[in-house]
């Protein structure tokens, strides 16, 4: 086998409010478990601005972000079993993780508690051995293959992309929760994460029921499968909307949230399931309004290696798709002004 390439050339963005400059980054050290992979697309997701722009704490500069990636795979560690040289592969939020905590021996990689270097996002981040991990605005990705996952044949990169940090943010605790025919789920938010939520719910069977503070979002829920919109800064269609829910997906809400607003819509033991990840925190919740409405309030993050591998053999099979819009990968700095204007309808993909 020839000799291990040792760069690769992505976005770097050096401080937050700086431009991302195009430029040559040091690919992670090889193992016996790591994966290549020539990228083909990369999906812009809100944590990607979130991490330049320092919102959630001070970043290791420079990051080259973008954790949903998929590719072809050029070269294998000798311990590699689950992908091949020239397999279709992508790679989500998460590449690594400590694999002997609890969580991670019971399925639950991603709520890996090994810390610093044992945890190890796909960007901003840090393996093992010390090196930076960097993401997929880029031309090369190096990491993991536990953490690396074949595309369905009938999935092209494009529309994969998404999935492996939008589509199983979304899909993962719908199915952990059990939504299916018997199932009314109401999802708050028509947006990145709240488009998946409305196809997954869908194809699960459900009663699906889109939310949002405006009606302008009402022709496009319903495009995407919606059963029935409501307008949450309406009272009247609130009132309306009493007692319905068994599920509500929140993936996005103002800061004007109230939990009583939202508790008295569920039937009995009704499952609130938060998604976002806003810059501010929710209200408290008054002890009462819990107890008398027995409402299960919870929260998910991102999904499990076999949460992501279930969520591509279902999509594959009730033929979900994300909506997309495509920029080459040369213009990611216009990507991303376009993204925080708020135009994506629904997710932005690089594609080299």
């Amino acid at each position: 086998m020839s000799a291990a390439p040792t760069t690769f050339h992505g976005w770097a963005c050096h401080g937050k409010g700086q431009e991302m400059v195009w430029e040559e980054l040091p690919l992670r050290a090889e193992d016996d478990y790591s994966v290549d992979m020539d990228v083909t697309h990369c999906g812009i997701c809100g944590s990607d601005v979130h991490t330049m722009e320092a919102h959630w704490g001070q970043p290791n500069y420079p990051v080259c972000v973008g954790h949903e990636i998929t590719g072809v795979c050029t070269r294998v560690g000798k311990k590699v079993t689950n992908v091949k040289v020239g397999d279709r592969i992508g790679v989500g939020a998460q590449s690594g993780s400590c694999h002997e905590c609890g969580p991670c021996k019971s399925g639950f990689e991603n709520l890996c508690r090994g810390g610093r270097g044992r945890y190890t996002g796909t960007y901003n981040s840090f393996w093992p051995n010390g090196d930076k991990s960097f993401g997929g605005y880029a031309t090369k990705w190096r990491g993991d293959c536990r953490f690396v996952f074949k595309i369905p044949d009938n999935m092209t990169n494009e529309i994969a992309c998404t999935f492996f940090c939008a589509g199983v943010t979304t899909y993962a605790p719908l199915k952990r929760h059990h939504v299916g025919p018997d199932s009314v789920v109401g999802v708050m938010g028509v947006g990145g994460l709240g488009h998946y939520g409305i196809m997954w719910a869908k194809a699960m069977g459900a009663k699906v029921i889109a939310m949002s503070h405006s009606d302008k979002k009402r022709d496009v829920a319903k495009e995407l499968g919606a059963d029935d919109y409501i307008v949450t800064s309406n009272p009247e269609e609130m009132d309306k909307a009493k007692g319905q829910f068994t599920h509500i997906l929140c993936t996005g809400t103002g800061r004007d949230f109230k939990w009583e607003t939202y508790t008295a819509l569920f039937k009995p033991n009704g499952i609130f399931i938060n998604v976002g990840l806003p810059e501010w925190n929710f209200p408290e919740v008054n002890p009462m309004t819990l107890a008398m409405s027995q409402v299960n309030i919870c929260g998910s993050a991102i999904g499990s290696p076999n949460e992501i591998e279930d969520m591509l053999k279902f999509a594959a099979e009730k033929n979900v798709r994300p909506w997309i819009k495509k920029y080459p990968m040369k213009e990611a700095p216009k990507a991303i002004e376009d993204f925080k204007a708020g135009l994506p309808r629904f997710r932005f993909v690089l594609e080299n």
